[in-house]
């Protein structure tokens, strides 16, 4: 409201003013070509004047609004730079902590291979050590298996030759032997010992 009052002064003011140096001019002589130091002294100083309002004038309205818009704009933009500085920080924090998860995804899938891996090894020992005692247990059995048939092919084979000394003295016995006889006779001896295992 006080700015409009004002706005009609200055214009009010500022028309007296240029109608001044016309009625100052309509009282005096004509201007020739080129005016006298007295018509260029009015005209100046309602130039003056005219300039003056008009600052004045612009000064008290036009300034104002456009550096209200300007100081706008300014805030405008600084809002805009600190809520896209806001945005970057945002970013690098969500980054920071994506590289920090990703981190500690890696950390935990290397945990789990190594526990992959430790229980490979555990298994493999486990594994190894139970063909071990199956391969002793196996061992000790063909071992006692092995004896026990050498004990029965010795075992036989002493009946066997119980029975050729028998067999033989009892030959023996029958007749006096020559070296030719005794070769005969083992031989055989040696048949039917042969002949008893077939």
């Amino acid at each position: 409201m006080l700015a409009l009052r004002m706005n009609r002064l200055l214009l009010a003011a500022g028309t007296a003013l240029v109608m001044l140096p016309t009625l100052a001019l309509a009282s005096e002589e004509a201007v020739g070509a080129i005016p006298t130091v007295k018509q260029g002294f009015a005209t100046g100083v309602t130039a003056l004047i005219v300039f003056a309002i008009t600052a004045a004038f612009l000064g008290t309205v036009v300034w104002p609004k456009i550096s209200q818009g300007l100081d706008d704009r300014a805030n405008k933009i600084k809002s805009e730079i600190e809520a896209a500085e806001q945005a970057r920080k945002q970013a690098k924090d969500a980054l920071e902590e994506y590289q920090k998860s990703l981190a500690q995804a890696r950390a935990e899938a290397a945990k789990m291979i190594e526990a992959t891996k430790a229980q490979q090894n555990q298994l493999a020992a486990d594994l190894k050590a139970k063909s071990e005692i199956e391969l002793n247990a196996m061992r000790e059995r063909a071992m006692k298996e092995i004896d026990q048939a050498k004990r029965a092919a010795v075992s036989e084979l002493y009946a066997d030759a119980t029975n050729l000394a028998t067999m033989v003295a009892g030959k023996i016995l029958k007749r006096e032997i020559n070296a030719q006889d005794q070769q005969r006779l083992v031989e055989e001896s040696l048949g039917q010992l042969q002949s008893m295992r077939n």
